[in-house]
C-alpha cells in the first residue's frame, strides 16, 4: 500500500470523537438521534448518566435523523442525551491468548479470567478475499465423526452447512467436532443460543481438553440484535488472524439462522420492506459477506461448519435455500434417524460435500458410492421387508441390501466421547466395501448354484 493510500484509509478509519449528536425519540428498539451525520455501522455512545455510557449501532438514517440500535440494555435513556460518536471502522483485539477463552460480541472477556493479551486489532466487517487468490482445496479435514470423514469428507477451506430441526443432536455434534477435529485451532460462535446451553456446551460437549485450542464467542439469546449479528463477524475476524499466522482453523457457527433472525430485526426496525418470510433485502445480502470469509489461502484455512436451523423441517425454507447456495456442501441431520436411535443422526443420501471428488482417491469414492447404493435401496424395500412381502432370493440385490444394512448402520453410528479420525474413517470404509463386495460374490455364487439344481 503506498502511503497516500495508508493516509486515505487512516483517515478514513480514524475515530471522530468529536461528532456529536442528541437523542430525539426512541421507539421500540430504535433511537432517534438528530445532528448525528455518521455512516451506517458506526459505533456510537449515549451517555445515560455523567461517565455512564450505552453502547450503540448506527443502522440507518430516515428523515433526517440518525436511528441506532442499543448493544445494551436501555435503562435510563431520556430525551435530549447527548450521543457519541466512537469509530466508524469496528475492530476486535486478536491475539494467541484468545485460545482458551469465552469472549462476547464485543470481544472482551465474558468467563471471569483476566483481561485477555492480545497483540493487534481486526476489522470486524473485513471484505472476503479475492477470488483470485484462493488457493485449490486438495487436503482434507479431519472433524473426528466417521459418517462424515468416510462418506461426506470435508477439505481444508471448505464451507459446509449442518442443517437440522431442533432436538436432533446439533449441538452434540458440535462438540464432537471442535474435541476431536484436526484443526490447529477450532473457533466456535454460539449466537442467539438460551444461556444455559452455553454452560452446557462448555462442560458437557467441548470439554477441558476442547478448549484448550478452541475460542468461543458467546451472544445469547437475551442480548441486543446488533451484538447477535457482530459476534459471528467477530468469530469470523478471530478465525482469519489465526489463518493468517498459517494455522488451519475449523470455525463453528451456531446458527446462521439466529443470526438472520437478527438481520431481520434490524432490518425492520430501519424501516426496510420485508420480503420473503419476513426476511428484508439487506438479511440475504450480509449472508455472503459473512460466508465467503471462509475458505483456502496460501498461509493458512478457514473451514467453516455453519448449523442452519430449519423451520419445521423444511429445507426449503429461505434462509436455508440461500445459505445452502452460497456454501460448498451441506449436512442434513434427520429427525427420522433420531427417533430411531442413530447418532449422529447423518442422513448421507440427504447430504453432500462438493469437494470431496478433490480430497480422496478413487478408491475412497468408489466405496462410498457402495455405501450411498446400500442405504438407497433400503429406502426402496424397507416396507416390504417389515411387513414381509419379500421373499429372500428373489433379488441377489435385495438380499444383499438385507445382509449389509446392520454393518453399514454400524459405521454411521458413533459415541459422543469417541472421536475417529480420517484414516480410520477411511480404514473403515474400505473395510466395510471389501465385506459387501465378498457378501455379494457368496451370494451370486449361491444363485447360480440354486440355477444349476433347478436345472438338473
Amino acid at each position: 500500500m503506498t502511503a497516500l493510500a495508508e493516509q486515505i484509509e487512516f483517515a478514513r478509519t480514524a475515530p471522530t470523537l468529536g461528532v456529536t449528536g442528541r437523542v430525539q425519540s426512541l421507539s421500540g428498539m430504535t433511537v432517534q438521534a438528530a445532528g448525528l451525520p455518521v455512516p451506517v455501522g458506526s459505533l456510537c455512545e449515549i451517555e445515560i448518566a455523567p461517565g455512564t455510557f450505552i453502547p450503540a449501532e448506527v443502522i440507518g438514517f430516515r428523515q433526517g435523523v440518525t436511528l441506532l440500535m442499543p448493544l445494551l440494555d436501555a435503562g435510563g435513556l431520556t430525551r435530549g442525551q447527548r450521543v457519541r460518536h466512537v469509530t466508524s471502522a469496528q475492530k476486535v483485539a486478536v491475539g494467541p491468548g484468545l485460545l482458551g477463552r469465552v469472549v462476547d460480541g464485543m470481544g472482551a472477556p465474558c468467563d471471569g479470567g483476566p483481561p485477555i493479551a492480545c497483540d493487534r486489532l481486526c476489522h470486524v466487517h473485513h471484505t472476503a478475499p479475492d477470488a483470485m487468490s484462493r488457493t485449490r482445496i486438495n487436503q482434507p479435514l479431519s472433524v473426528g465423526v466417521r459418517s462424515i470423514n468416510g462418506l461426506l469428507t470435508p477439505g481444508c477451506g471448505q464451507r459446509l452447512g449442518i442443517f437440522a430441526g431442533t432436538g436432533v443432536g446439533k449441538s452434540v455434534l458440535l462438540g464432537m467436532m471442535a474435541r476431536h477435529t484436526s484443526a490447529d485451532v477450532t473457533v466456535v460462535a454460539l449466537v442467539g443460543e438460551r444461556g444455559r446451553e452455553v454452560g452446557d456446551f462448555l462442560k458437557r460437549d467441548l470439554g477441558a481438553d476442547g478448549l484448550k485450542r478452541s475460542v468461543l464467542v458467546v451472544s445469547t439469546s437475551d442480548q441486543s440484535p446488533p451484538l447477535r449479528v457482530r459476534a459471528c463477524f467477530v468469530a469470523t475476524a478471530i478465525a482469519e488472524y489465526f489463518r493468517d499466522q498459517g494455522a488451519n482453523v475449523l470455525l463453528l457457527m451456531d446458527s446462521v439462522t439466529r443470526m438472520a433472525m437478527a438481520g431481520r430485526q434490524i432490518g425492520l426496525a430501519a424501516g426496510e420492506p420485508p420480503a420473503t418470510k419476513g426476511y428484508p433485502p439487506s438479511v440475504f445480502a450480509a449472508l455472503p459477506r459473512l460466508l465467503e470469509r471462509s475458505g483456502r489461502t496460501a498461509t493458512g484455512s478457514i473451514t467453516g461448519l455453519y448449523t442452519v436451523l430449519v423451520e419445521g423441517d423444511d429445507i426449503n425454507e429461505p434462509i436455508s435455500d440461500a445459505t445452502r447456495g452460497i456454501l460448498d456442501g451441506h449436512i442434513w441431520l434427520s429427525r427420522r434417524l433420531a427417533n430411531k436411535g442413530q447418532y449422529p443422526a447423518v442422513s448421507v443420501l440427504e447430504s453432500v460435500s462438493r469437494v470431496m471428488p478433490d480430497v480422496v482417491d478413487a478408491g475412497h469414492l468408489a466405496a462410498a458410492a457402495k455405501i450411498r447404493r446400500i442405504l438407497a435401496t433400503w429406502n426402496e424395500i424397507e416396507d416390504l421387508v417389515n411387513i414381509g412381502a419379500y421373499a429372500t432370493g428373489s433379488n441377489p440385490e435385495f438380499d444383499l441390501v438385507i445382509r449389509m444394512r446392520p454393518a453399514v448402520e454400524d459405521y454411521l453410528r458413533q459415541g459422543m466421547e469417541q472421536g475417529v479420525s480420517f484414516e480410520e474413517s477411511r480404514s473403515a470404509l474400505m473395510k466395510l466395501s471389501a465385506e459387501i463386495d465378498d457378501v455379494a460374490a457368496s451370494l451370486a455364487q449361491n444363485t447360480r448354484a440354486s440355477a444349476r439344481s433347478a436345472k438338473s
